[in-house]
């Protein structure tokens, strides 16, 4: 069983940055793809970011490219997202996501989510 914390999320201008963070408990943190999913207001949960248990491959959705950079750190059981040049259509709740395979099956967990707000 894993817990994910977010925190970092908040009310910004549009071209603003924010930095999420996200906290894992566990010993086997490095096992883990983590990645960033955010649903707005009347919208489906939708992929952002991911990043591989090492830390080595990461993918992005289209929208974000270039403004947005998942990163972690194994050390903190930590998983990062940067956003930068924030815009309106960011807005959303933002959701930490992990991810293991063992043998045939496969387990997710979700964090609670953290608000983010890109103001125009």
């Amino acid at each position: 069983q894993v817990q994910l914390v977010e925190s970092g999320g908040g009310l910004v201008q549009a071209g603003d940055s924010l930095r999420l963070s996200c906290a894992a408990s566990g010993r086997t943190f490095s096992a883990y793809a983590m990645g960033w999913f955010r649903q707005a207001p009347g919208k489906e949960r939708e992929f952002v970011a991911t990043i591989s248990g090492g830390g080595a491959t990461t993918y992005y959705t289209d929208s974000v490219k270039g403004r947005f950079t998942i990163s972690r750190d194994n050390a903190k059981n930590t998983v990062y997202l940067q956003m930068n040049s924030l815009k309106p259509e960011d807005t959303a709740v933002y959701y930490c996501h992990g991810e293991i395979q063992i043998g045939s099956y496969q387990y997710s967990y979700w964090g609670q989510g953290t608000q983010v707000t890109a103001s125009s």
